[in-house]
């Protein structure tokens, strides 16, 4: 069994998502990248990542929709998720903890290197888990 862990990205911004991927790669961290939010139901379907990391527009599916879906849904795989959007209004932060996200970022007020810290950490306490 590995001790590796693995994040599913859902980020419709093809720069910014493979810019995440290379650098939790370099981490150490698996990375399952996503580029809408059907594309995200399906990997769901059949596997469990340690963590998602969830921006809310998104083609086809919204992030908002996703989480609704991941709650209703017994056949998905439940795994934390933690938002990233450029949504920042306090509405948007307490419509997705309402739904289930155990962080929010608001893509214009954190650094990647922080954002990749943070998540990092995440996924090595176990408040991934």
């Amino acid at each position: 069994m590995s001790d590796t862990k693995k994040i599913l990205i859902v980020e419709d911004e093809l720069l910014l998502g493979n810019l995440l991927k290379q650098r939790f790669e370099k981490e150490g961290i698996e990375v399952m990248l996503a580029h809408d939010g059907e594309e995200a139901l399906n990997m769901l379907r059949s596997t469990r990542p340690d963590l998602i990391l969830l921006d809310i527009i998104l083609p086809k599916i919204s992030g908002f929709e996703l989480l609704e879906t991941m709650a209703a849904d017994p056949s998905i795989e439940k795994a934390p998720v933690v938002i990233t959007s450029n949504l920042g209004q306090d509405s948007d932060v307490k419509r997705g903890q309402a739904l289930g996200a155990v962080g929010y970022f608001v893509k214009a007020k954190i650094s990647i290197d922080e954002l990749v810290d943070n998540v990092k950490n995440m996924v090595e306490t176990g408040v991934a888990n």
